[in-house]
């Protein structure tokens, strides 16, 4: 696939994590099932894709409201994260993110923006040796309003002291998109598993 840059005058580059920098998603929704099914809840995998970029908590909260169930939150949280991490010997990089990431790095602020906790985001980043090329990571616990809102994005630029209208944004969700939209930057959007499996994903930029 190829991944067009929109034109502009970037001068950060703002990347979602799970599903777009690193091909998780899978993962991640392995983890779910699992930990979920401990609770005796399921989560079909066209709703787990629609609440990609939400934190995980909060996707606990809806599941309890939606079933009728009383799950720990904290709990599930931290068991789900476990069995993400157990996995993370299998994880792959979406090479055409990162090809950008290792042409920018050096140039211009890199920043991770993800609805992930710092502790998942580490870890799939480390895995893959990528750590070390962002100027800032920006996760769950460093905002209190989610995608699709657009304080994530915005810290983030504040962090690098780049001005919103000069950062580029990659994300793998409407709601990423979204947020970036609301924070007044353009935006390229990758292609989700299911869509690449299918041969249907097009990549956009805004």
């Amino acid at each position: 696939m190829k991944l067009p840059i929109p034109q502009g005058n970037f001068r950060a580059y703002l990347f979602d994590c799970d599903g777009t920098i690193v091909d998780s998603m899978p993962l991640h929704y392995v983890a779910w099932k699992k930990a979920l099914a401990e609770w005796g809840c399921t989560f079909e995998e066209e709703l787990f894709y629609a609440w990609g970029g939400r934190p995980v908590r909060d996707i606990i909260a809806s599941l309890n409201s939606m079933y009728g169930l009383n799950m720990p939150v904290d709990a599930v949280a931290h068991r789900k994260e476990a069995l993400y991490h157990e996995q993370l010997p299998q994880l792959q990089a979406i090479d055409e993110v990162v090809a950008h990431i290792k042409a920018q790095h050096g140039r211009i602020p890199l920043a991770v923006v993800s609805g992930s906790r710092r502790s998942s985001v580490v870890g799939s980043l480390s895995a893959l040796s990528l750590l070390d090329k962002f100027d800032t990571l920006v996760c769950a616990e460093d905002y209190k309003n989610g995608k699709p809102a657009p304080d994530a994005f915005l810290l983030a630029a504040e962090r690098l002291g780049v001005p919103p209208a000069f950062c580029l944004v990659f994300e793998d969700t409407d709601m990423g998109i979204k947020a970036a939209t609301a924070a007044g930057m353009a935006s390229v959007r990758v292609p989700q598993p299911f869509e690449r499996r299918q041969g249907t994903g097009v990549l956009r930029s805004t």
